[in-house]
């Protein structure tokens, strides 16, 4: 294991930054991962208007999620999402991170 991939896992590891979460691939076997939370406000450009609207990402290890697809499922803290768009990966390759709608 890399420096950066082990400072990466401390950093899920660690109760400050990073949460358990149930992750469900659709159609597959539920799994406790960790997670890193993220929910900024969006502001999006529609013409002369401006939409705000409240976001919801997370990031989630490589090693405990091989491939997430939209349509998958994460439930944190009793709540249900659902991914949705195409995860993206980190430059190291070691970090998804995806958007989630409430499910």
């Amino acid at each position: 294991m890399s420096a950066f991939a082990a400072a990466v896992t401390a950093l899920f590891a660690d109760p400050n930054i990073g949460g358990d979460a149930v992750y469900t691939p659709e159609g597959g076997a539920p799994v406790l991962v960790r997670i890193v939370t993220r929910r900024a406000d969006a502001v999006t450009d529609f013409g002369d208007a401006r939409i705000w609207s409240d976001t919801t990402r997370v990031d989630l290890l490589v090693t405990e999620v091989a491939n997430p697809r939209p349509g998958d499922r994460v439930e944190i803290e009793g709540e249900a999402f659902l991914i949705q768009g195409e995860p993206v990966r980190d430059r190291e390759r070691l970090v998804w991170t995806v958007d989630l709608r409430p499910a």
